[in-house]
């Protein structure tokens, strides 16, 4: 299914779990922001707001602009690499990527605008540039792939489905190769986190931490990207599942170990996440189908009301171990397993090792009549 992809500049999974390691307060660092609106009046409201790792952005200072259409800015970054917005008059509204220091110079015309000022910068617009390229292209693909599905032409279809694949892959496979150039960079982490999959990309996330540790002090960003490597590295294909224990709707604790012996689903979900609901029904059917031959599941809520978690449990006939500890996205199992979206599975041996990830539909059916047979 084709669908036209967006350029989330703003979002940072790795900042809400917190930091790897304590350090002392990093150091203020100031920066400043110059720049011109072409066509600007005198007055025109110019607003500086921080992201927030949660969602959502805090206004920072604001000025006007003059009239010639100018206007600064002067503030301080606190953790040596936030993200910031500039909204310009409501004309116009940039990202800036700041480690402190830096003399950001934003130019308003009628093209749109361009920031200048640092090499965070410099790296994130050949991103954007990537990324608007290939929107465009997604654009035109989804009519055509609209008109194909309406005459039926499958020929068409996976016509457009390879060109997809294959453009997808060449924008990956370009940010990729760029993310060694940019070094311990603000905008590296924001490409590493955006762009890479773990799965396939775990040695460069893995190199990118390393060389992060040797940072002194290590920004703020950097710590939290340090700690979720830890992490994925730690349920990697191969490695022994991390235990936990959880209470089930009734109040029990029910470990993961106490399902040693089977073969285990690990089944990350929410009664408010879509896609898990409508996933659902498959994996009722893969446990129906194969719980008498050594298959087990253990269902893992991210919700924060246990009435909406167990009514879920209940509506959808999930008949399997479950345990939550309520916390939404702060769940501490989650944050150990590097879980960044869901639905989110690992399948586990009868040792407990790892042997598979997000394996759904057909994939995990696949998978469990090779192990179980049919």
């Amino acid at each position: 299914m084709m669908r036209l992809l967006k350029l989330f500049v703003l979002v940072l999974c790795l900042v809400v779990w917190g930091t790897s390691q304590a350090q002392d307060a990093l150091p203020p660092k100031p920066f400043t922001i110059t720049g011109t609106v072409n066509g600007g009046a005198k007055g025109e409201k110019v607003v500086l707001g921080q992201s927030l790792a949660t969602g959502g952005t805090i206004r920072v200072d604001s000025t006007q602009l003059d009239d010639q259409g100018q206007f600064k800015i002067e503030a301080v970054e606190e953790h040596r690499g936030s993200f910031f917005t500039v909204d310009l008059a409501g004309r116009q509204k940039v990202v800036l990527l700041v480690e402190g220091g830096e003399d950001f110079k934003v130019l308003v015309g009628a093209d749109g605008a361009k920031v200048t000022g640092s090499k965070n910068m410099e790296y994130y617009a050949q991103v954007d540039a990537l990324m608007q390229g290939f929107a465009a292209k997604v654009t035109q693909w989804n009519e055509a792939y609209a008109q194909a599905e309406e005459k039926k032409d499958t020929k068409k279809i996976q016509e457009i489905q390879t060109a997809y694949a294959a453009a997808d892959a060449e924008r990956v496979a370009r940010i990729r190769s760029m993310i060694p150039e940019m070094g311990t960079s603000l905008v590296a982490l924001f490409a590493a986190n955006n762009f890479l999959n773990p799965e396939t990309d775990l040695n460069i996330l893995k190199k990118l931490a390393s060389d992060y540790e040797k940072v002194t002090p290590t920004p703020t960003l950097a710590q939290g990207f340090i700690g979720q490597i830890k992490r994925m590295t730690g349920v990697a294909i191969g490695e022994l599942a991390p235990d936990f224990t959880l209470p089930n709707p009734e109040g029990e604790e029910i470990s993961l170990s106490s399902l040693r012996g089977q073969y285990v689903l690990i089944d990350f979900w929410a009664s408010w996440c879509g896609p898990c609901r409508q996933e659902n029904p498959n994996v009722v059917r893969m446990y129906n189908k194969f719980k008498s031959k050594g298959f087990d599941i253990y269902g893992v809520s991210l919700d924060k009301e246990a009435g909406a978690w167990k009514n879920a449990i209940k509506k959808d006939g999930l008949t399997w171990k479950h345990g939550s500890d309520l916390k939404f996205w702060n769940s501490e199992v989650a944050q150990t397993y590097g879980v960044r979206a869901i639905p989110a599975t690992f399948l586990l041996d009868k040792e407990g090792k790892i042997i598979a990830k997000n394996l759904r539909g057909t994939a995990l059916e696949a998978k469990l009549a090779e192990l179980l047979g049919e």
